[in-house]
């Protein structure tokens, strides 16, 4: 579904970008100092993202992964150049565009849909806790992003990047294929310049798979260092939003505006961690990295350009410890699927309890709305995860204390942390994922593997970096360690992409 763009868009023409002043890789850093010197102004940079927006997502090559436009973002941009002439920056994001992906509560006059029409007046009254802390760095809301609906966790036939609501999101590197989910079109706005950062949030890859397949860097943190609050939720067990960027810079300055501890959410995270102190050019010296062999093996020339890559990281000093496996994988996906089941159900209610009178109350009430509403909401595939969650019971059941204790054990003690302690590891390490599949919204996503359950489930941290590309397509490379090691993730990460600089932006004309 096209959203209707707004008019004042028509008289937007491009500034300081068309002069050449600015390269779309530049970092946050790099932005306010050409702001500081008086070279560029925030609202310039709304109008650019808008006319890009408006060139590329809606037209040219249809992208289609920003959902909502914020109307007040050129004027919030006005503002905060005043503020800057006046005081200075008021923090690490001063008039810094972001999007959000469309299960996030912002109150910019977008609705908070998850894709679906069961959600299309969702008008949240309160920012959620994350949002409050980007707004507080001085990020700007420029929109929201299409997403897999109801964030992948409705059918086992989707097709990743595809809402009722909104339709598909395409990959910019190749149209005809996937962008990955569920954070399908924050992934796509930053591959394709349309904004400088985004969030997206992930339960089991949701943040790191469309970081890989669209060729940036996506980070998902320890589980409780971001707050869930104002996030539509799959499972409070394994969910969190996490920063995409086309750099570890900007991802990094992202993360550290995200992570505060909420006392609303119940299961908060300490971290005190200075993430951007460890931005290191040498990060990767000394590093022991093991190898997780069990996840690769699916893709030949994938495998191929993570071999390539290996020499690279010696050469900057890492210790590769090889043929390492996770003896406990086998049995924890059962697990996990079991737990999101009971938390969906259960978290689901919790935070449509809160949402305006008329809404959807319960997963019972969005399944309803889905069979009524069928011709729109279910024309390529049906909601029988929702019936399978629907059917389970309270968080009290035997059944769901026990496949969390199980997952959870599997993950950590079973799992990284017995890799890392018996191989004295920093981190391990595998492709992330893809390359890209063809998009097929008769059979569903073509998935082959990835890397993110671990990390995903045990809470873990996972940082996604491009590593090359397989036929023009890009992939990446996975650091993932125990928990609150973001310090070492992002030292290693921001070291490899600085002896790589893989990413090369999509050929959008």
């Amino acid at each position: 579904m096209r959203i209707k763009y707004f008019a004042f868009l028509l008289l937007i023409i491009p500034t300081f970008f068309s002069l050449g002043q600015v390269n779309e890789q530049a970092t946050i850093t790099e932005l306010h100092q050409k702001m500081k010197a008086g070279e560029l102004t925030s609202e310039a940079l709304v109008k650019y993202y808008l006319t890009r927006i408006e060139k590329y997502d809606r037209n040219g090559k249809k992208l289609n992964s920003v959902s909502q436009i914020n109307k007040q973002a050129l004027a919030q941009a006005k503002a905060l150049d005043q503020k800057l002439k006046a005081s200075g920056l008021v923090g690490p994001l001063h008039g810094i565009p972001v999007v959000l992906k469309d299960n996030i509560d912002t109150t910019d006059g977008m609705s908070n849909t998850a894709g679906s029409y069961a959600l299309a007046k969702n008008f949240p009254q309160d920012d959620a806790f994350v949002v409050q802390q980007l707004k507080k760095a001085g990020a700007i809301i420029l929109g929201k992003t299409n997403l897999s609906e109801w964030a992948n966790f409705r059918s086992t036939a989707s097709s990743s990047g595809w809402s009722a609501l909104y339709g598909q999101t395409k990959n910019p590197y190749d149209t005809s294929t996937s962008p990955c989910g569920s954070s399908s079109g924050s992934g796509v706005a930053i591959a394709a310049n349309l904004a400088t950062i985004a969030l997206g949030t992930e339960t089991d890859g949701s943040v790191t798979c469309p970081s890989a397949l669209n060729g940036i860097v996506g980070i998902k943190p320890t589980l409780g260092t971001v707050s869930r609050d104002g996030i539509i939720p799959i499972a409070h067990s394994q969910d969190t939003a996490g920063p995409m960027a086309r750099n570890v810079t900007d991802a990094v300055i992202l993360l550290s505006a995200m992570v505060a501890e909420d006392e609303t959410d119940p299961n908060v995270t300490h971290s005190n961690i200075d993430y951007l102190s460890h931005l290191k050019i040498d990060g990767l010296k000394g590093k022991r990295i093991g190898i997780a062999r069990d996840l690769m093996g699916y893709h030949q020339g994938l495998d191929k350009v993570f071999e390539q890559n290996l020499e690279i990281l010696k050469a900057q000093g890492a210790v590769i410890i090889d043929n390492l496996t996770f003896e406990s994988m086998s049995q924890w996906d059962e697990a996990e699927f079991t737990v999101l089941l009971y938390e969906f159900k259960h978290d689901l209610a919790q935070y449509l309890s809160q949402t305006a009178p008329g809404l959807p109350k319960t997963l019972a009430d969005v399944m309803s709305f889905n069979e009524k509403h069928a011709e729109q909401e279910m024309p390529y595939f049906q909601q029988e995860i929702m019936e399978m969650a629907q059917a389970k019971g309270e968080l009290t059941d035997k059944e769901y204390t026990e496949a969390l204790a199980q997952a959870k054990t599997l993950t950590q003690a079973q799992g990284i942390d017995k890799l890392l302690k018996e191989h004295q590891l920093d981190m391990i390490i595998a492709p992330t994922t893809g390359p890209a599949w063809k998009i097929d919204l008769v059979n569903g996503d073509h998935y082959l593997g990835a890397a993110s359950s671990a990390a995903a489930i045990s809470g873990y941290p996972h940082i996604t970096v491009p590593m090359g590309y397989v036929h023009g397509l890009p992939v990446g490379l996975s650091f993932f360690s125990g928990k609150l090691k973001e310090d070492v993730l992002i030292e290693a990460a921001y070291s490899f992409e600085q002896a790589t600089l893989y990413r090369k932006p999509p050929k959008l004309d």
